[in-house]
């Protein structure tokens, strides 16, 4: 989840880069005993071995951005160095519209991860999948590759190929996935009728307009009164703008309710994000879906709304990614992306890598689908029941999707959200104990 806000450590970051970059005879000037001085002289030693010994020239400028590089690798999956390049493209991104191949990616024990593809992107439609591992790029070796390399390694002109070489649970060998690059145009919001009184929403990641954009769907409705009951589909959300989940979560629960906390080393970083005391508050039903795929943003609002039992949250167990990053400016137009904080849910839970449970866990059931899914698609095209592209979700369809078809029966029941998640505590609610003459 990204935070876009500029703070303090920028100064001290663009401090330490230009002591650094001082001749020799200024870092005498300093203090032998200061234990940094002699990090800092250790620094300045290998680059000066590198420039005179290395077998060909390498400029200045080089070699302090590949150390910037590698100490921000260092530290965590997703801090990172911006070149100038990769700077302006970040801030594209959260427009919604940027080249690519549509997936957020993460390192996961080492393993470049797949967390999700965006949805009607080049990749949702060549059928890759949340958790699915990265093995090859065009062929390379992904081992002990790094974020940024990899993002760099598949961005492109649109129209290229690049070939993703995956492995996937169910998989008994490597299978390659030709993707032609593409402009990814994403439009955060989808909505429809599951039937009449039962709107869907599906969130498809949390970017500038998402708010506004589910706030007008919502009004497309009609009036509170009239919709018995929402979902809010959540899953490969893998998540966005930290204040579009605030602002999203809003919607939803009582004014002046905390939503989420973040809590960092640096005393600013301690910040309470709370329903505001004006405008609309929706009271109507909300049964929220969330997946493997669910994470960061979408894991704020899963978070809150199961916490103050404002929703139901049905599903698989989200990613788990509960770090925030801040995004720095720095002087010469390049930035960097740095983990400042953790947020935690209302309640004070911490979901790093541990993620959200769902109070319906339908783990079996999805497998189950998935199997039956994988087992269609390995016969011949001629065999098939379904002779198109089953990846590319045209519209919400609960006989073919047991999460949806379970959130809404839930729905059409007079179960409340506390009785609902006491009950599956026990054991799954058998149909018939559903009132669905609503």
């Amino acid at each position: 989840m990204t935070l876009n806000r500029p703070i303090k450590s920028a100064l001290l970051i663009l401090t330490i880069v230009s002591f650094m970059l001082l001749p020799v005879q200024g870092l005498a000037a300093e203090a032998d005993t200061s234990p940094d001085y002699k990090e800092l002289r250790l620094f300045r030693m290998v680059m000066q071995l590198v420039q005179k010994n290395y077998v060909k020239d390498v400029a200045d400028k080089e070699l302090i951005q590949g150390a910037i590089t590698g100490m921000l690798q260092s530290l965590d999956p997703h801090s990172s160095y911006m070149t100038e390049e990769m700077f302006k493209e970040l801030q594209v991104e959260t427009k919604g519209e940027f080249e690519g191949l549509g997936i957020e990616i993460t390192l996961e024990n080492g393993v470049l991860t797949i967390i999700s593809p965006i949805e009607d992107t080049p990749a949702f439609k060549a059928g890759l999948k949340a958790g699915d591992k990265i093995i090859k790029i065009d062929g390379e070796a992904t081992k002990n590759i790094t974020l940024i390399k990899a993002v760099k390694k598949m961005r492109g002109p649109k129209g290229s190929k690049v070939t993703l070489t995956i492995m996937r649970e169910g998989f008994k060998k490597f299978k390659d996935f030709d993707i032609h690059r593409d402009t990814i145009h994403v439009r955060s919001v989808k909505k429809e009728f599951l039937e009449a009184g039962y709107p869907y929403v599906r969130v498809v990641n949390f970017q500038e307009s998402t708010e506004t954009d589910l706030a007008a769907a919502i009004k497309d409705f009609g009036e509170d009164d009239k919709i018995k009951g929402m979902v809010l589909d959540l899953r490969n959300n893998p998540g966005g703008l930290l204040d579009q989940a605030v602002k999203v979560s809003n919607l939803f629960l009582d004014r002046n309710a905390l939503i989420v906390y973040t809590d960092g080393r640096a005393k600013d970083q301690r910040m309470d994000f709370r329903a505001t005391k004006g405008g609309k508050h929706h009271k109507f039903k909300l049964a929220v879906l969330i997946n493997e795929g669910s994470a960061s943003a979408s894991e704020i609002v899963a978070g809150a709304l199961q916490d103050y039992d404002r929703a139901a949250i049905l599903g698989t167990k989200s990613f788990g990614k509960a770090s925030v990053q801040t995004i720095i400016p720095l002087g010469n137009g390049s930035g960097l992306r740095l983990t400042t904080a953790y947020y935690y849910t209302p309640k004070g839970r911490h979901i790093q890598k541990t993620g959200i449970q769902p109070d319906v866990d339908m783990k079996q059931e999805v497998q189950k689908k998935q199997e039956e899914e994988l087992e269609e698609e390995s016969k011949p095209i001629d065999q098939q029941k379904k002779k198109k592209d089953k990846n590319v979700r045209t519209k919400a369809d609960p006989e073919n999707d047991p999460v949806l078809k379970r959130a809404l029966e839930w729905l059409k029941s007079d179960v409340t959200v506390k009785q609902y998640k006491l009950d599956n505590q026990k054991g799954p609610i058998p149909e018939t104990a559903l009132n669905t003459s609503k």
